[in-house]
């Protein structure tokens, strides 16, 4: 059995801990510096709580002690110190971050580490990236890469069509930070919240735009094989509008803590959401010029008796999934891993990694995306 540390007893880092501990094969340590939240952990055999500020120093050190691999579903801007505490420690670690300066200390970090460095395992970061690389993997070059992803209320009732369904410091930072992407085979930096687009699914039109973090590592990896390469968050049309209005004429970008409590005061969070996964890749295979799209819908369900909203599964199914492949050997064990790195296959053929399997109009589940 391997021991886990968990920072953070929120949403996500419940879900983690009790995913884990369900299959008998892992026993989690809970971090967070509220007892109020740890109080608030189901009780699950092999889940504990520690009640622990990890700022102060040396304290998270000596938790990771022995330790398999620590997992951070902290806030962002706690990565750097929860990295720097697994490098010292000697333990493996993951992370869900879509902070790119975090992303980049993690990294530096994984240099010198004699231990695994897996950062961005969720969702965008995360599975979009193996979606992705695997799609790409299947042209002999590259033309354009497009991803599209978004967390979504299924019966949205506000004038922004939008409810919590995740960090909203993380949402806010996504919405406010320079994007990265490829643009004519160059790396560039693009605003958040621009080029937005509109697109139908299903019969359902959403709109999608820039956001930072997205892309995760996949820049750096195909910089010099693909023409454009670019990342945008789905929602449903009308909800850009109003939050440029927020952040750029009320100048609440410069406000953050002021519009995390809006958000928080006015937005009700919800478990009844859908995780879109849309993803278009063409370029040349045996000299034609092709197009393949992945196209998922993940929705709220129960989950061990407990209905956990799709951003849940999806975010904590990723990293835990992640963690399994790195346990069983799947993965290296030294130094940074890159979610690109990592085969769709062995991915969704993973216990965890199979909340993303499909649904057909049967009701049956398939582990590949929709190609078209």
């Amino acid at each position: 059995m391997k021991e886990i540390v968990v920072i953070g007893a929120g949403k996500i880092g419940s879900t983690i801990a009790g995913m884990l501990a369900g299959t008998g094969d892992y026993r989690v340590t809970v971090v967070d510096r509220s007892a109020e939240q740890l109080a608030g952990l189901d009780r699950v055999e092999g889940v504990s709580g520690l009640e622990l500020d990890i700022a102060a120093p040396g304290e998270l050190e000596k938790a990771l002690a022995g330790k398999f691999a620590v997992l951070s579903a902290a806030p962002f801007s706690l990565t750097t110190r929860i990295a720097e505490a697994a490098a010292f420690a000697g333990v493996h670690y993951l992370d869900l971050t879509e902070d790119v300066a975090s992303t980049r200390r993690v990294k530096e970090l994984a240099k010198t580490a004699k231990t695994a460095f897996i950062p961005q395992c969720g969702l965008a970061p995360g599975f979009i990236s193996i979606v992705a690389a695997d799609l790409a993997s299947r042209f002999d070059t590259l033309d354009s890469v497009r991803m599209r992803v978004g967390a979504l209320p299924q019966y949205p009732s506000n004038a922004l069509n939008y409810n919590l369904t995740w960090s909203t410091d993380g949402v806010i930072n996504e919405y406010c930070e320079p994007c990265e992407a490829i643009v004519e085979g160059e790396l560039v930096e693009v605003p958040p919240l621009e080029e937005r687009e509109e697109f139908s699914l299903d019969g359902v039109t959403y709109e999608a735009f820039n956001t930072s973090g997205g892309l995760g590592t996949l820049c750096e990896t195909l910089k010099g094989k693909v023409r454009t390469l670019n990342y945008r968050t789905i929602r449903y049309p009308g909800h850009a509008a109003i939050m440029k209005a927020l952040l750029n004429d009320l100048g609440l970008r410069h406000r953050r803590e002021v519009l995390k409590d809006i958000f928080e005061s006015a937005l009700p969070a919800t478990t009844q959401d859908v995780v879109i996964v849309f993803v278009t890749v063409s370029g040349r295979k045996d000299g034609r010029l092709l197009q393949e799209t992945y196209a998922n819908k993940v929705y709220s369900r129960r989950v061990n008796g407990k209905v956990l909203s799709a951003i849940q599964i999806t975010t904590a199914s990723g990293i835990c999934a992640v963690l399994d492949m790195l346990a069983n050997g799947n993965l290296p064990r030294q130094g940074f891993v890159r979610q690109e790195d990592i085969a769709l296959d062995t991915f969704l053929a993973n216990r965890f990694g199979s909340a993303y399997a499909q649904t057909d109009s049967h009701g049956a589940q398939s582990q590949t995306g929709k190609a078209a």
